[in-house]
């Protein structure tokens, strides 16, 4: 697809898209083409990208490991008075991330209009 197709599609300004497709190929999570064909198409099959890799590709690797109201990893020492609270269930959230894939992601959402 075209970056303006995809721009208008989820409602969200060009150039902020074009920053996070970037990223996203950068993590061959998508892969870009230009000439008679251009635009942009996933690198793999949805079934095999999850969506920690996506998070991940755009938010850093530590994504899962930062304390919540702090950009210290939590391996540093309790960062924040919500630390112990937050740090299992973000735990709990990098497991589902590894386990959920973009096609789940893509199924779910064409089931709900």
């Amino acid at each position: 697809m075209l970056l303006q197709q995809l721009a208008q599609a989820g409602h969200l300004p060009a150039d902020f898209l074009a920053r996070t497709l970037q990223k996203l190929r950068r993590h061959n999570l998508v892969a870009s083409h230009r000439g008679a064909v251009r635009g942009y198409s996933l690198a793999r099959p949805a079934q095999e990208i999850t969506l920690r890799e996506i998070f991940e590709a755009i938010e850093g690797p530590m994504v899962f490991g930062r304390c919540i109201c702090s950009s210290r990893s939590s391996g540093e020492g309790h960062c924040c008075r919500l630390h112990d609270d937050w740090a299992p269930i973000g735990a709990r959230l990098r497991s589902v991330m590894e386990e959920t894939t973009l096609a789940q992601v893509a199924s779910r959402n064409s089931k709900h209009g």
